[in-house]
């Protein structure tokens, strides 16, 4: 897999990137922003150059996007969705190519240079004039490391959706996409089908110590990986994971093989045994060619 095409930068990704980031730009003046992409700027007032000469106050996370907060409340807000990533490079880097759509120069210290893989222009960068315009591009999710045990369970339960579609809804939870909620429900040991409502409060209460200590863990082990530097690998296919990306793999607690639903570009990965009681979920675009030759459950596909 490629590493860039795989995925939205989640919450413990953007954590590291924004670590990595305060050393180097905070209390540092913005000389200059070079765009190579008419599609990367979203909004035109306040226009981009006003960013430049102003001093870079402080960064912040802006559900999966990485808000810079300059001198005088004016906001540069960063979106890389699924292709995009940022990269350190020496001052005045070139931004020949494709994948080079922007580069913001901070004099002799360096310039932080945008890429973004593939023919889609999807990364947006915003200028927001305040602090709150900036934060209103945030959907609004919870966020879970800050929240009470009371508080993820009124969110979870306030529709009722499949634990996959709920923990991914960035307007329910912030900064949680495809990649996390297969490790966080498979450390829960939960289907990803379990509906939100029928769930019972000792359930609910282990699927939210499972999403503290799956963000956790994973931003401790990203920033030991990236060691104070800009991450150059930001992938959802990691050799660590439990599920995700493993499809036909064994599982790590039980060796029962990996399986997927796939919908759309994305997918769920599961264990079968730890998650959901041996039983196989459907795969509708399999499904519907197998019909009756589809497995039902674990022993026959061992």
């Amino acid at each position: 897999m490629d590493g860039y095409s795989d995925r939205v930068p989640e919450l413990p990704d953007i954590v590291v990137y924004i670590e990595a980031l305060e050393s180097r730009v905070v209390g540092r003046t913005l000389s200059s922003v070079r765009l190579n992409s008419p599609f990367l700027l979203r909004t035109v007032k306040p226009p981009v150059s006003e960013a430049t000469g102003r001093k870079v106050e402080r960064l912040k996370r802006i559900g999966k996007r990485i808000g810079f907060g300059m001198e005088g409340d004016l906001w540069l807000v960063l979106h890389l969705m699924i292709a995009g990533r940022l990269h350190w490079r020496k001052p005045g880097a070139p931004l020949g190519g494709r994948r080079n759509l922007a580069a913001f120069d901070f004099g002799d210290e360096g310039s932080l240079v945008l890429t973004e893989a593939g023919t889609e222009r999807r990364a947006g960068l915003f200028v927001m004039p305040s602090e709150a315009s900036a934060t209103a591009l945030n959907p609004g999710g919870l966020e879970v490391l800050d929240a009470t045990a009371e508080e993820f369970a009124r969110v979870l339960t306030s529709e009722n959706h499949t634990l996959k579609r709920a923990l991914t809804d960035p307007k329910l939870f912030s900064g949680i996409g495809n990649a996390y909620s297969d490790e966080i429900l498979h450390r829960a040991q939960m289907s990803p089908v379990l509906l939100t409502q029928k769930m019972k409060p000792e359930d609910i209460a282990r699927l939210h110590q499972a999403t503290i200590d799956a963000l956790l863990d994973w931003t401790a082990r990203l920033r030991a990986e990236a060691a104070g530097k800009v991450p150059e690998k930001v992938t959802a296919f990691r050799p660590d994971m439990a599920v995700h990306g493993k499809y036909g793999q064994p599982c790590p607690v039980c060796g029962t093989k990996v399986q997927r639903i796939r919908y759309a570009s994305n997918e769920t990965n599961y264990c079968p045994r730890c998650q959901t009681g041996g039983k196989l979920l459907a795969d509708r675009s399999l499904s519907r060619l197998l019909r009756e030759d589809w497995p039902k459950r674990i022993e026959e596909i061992e």
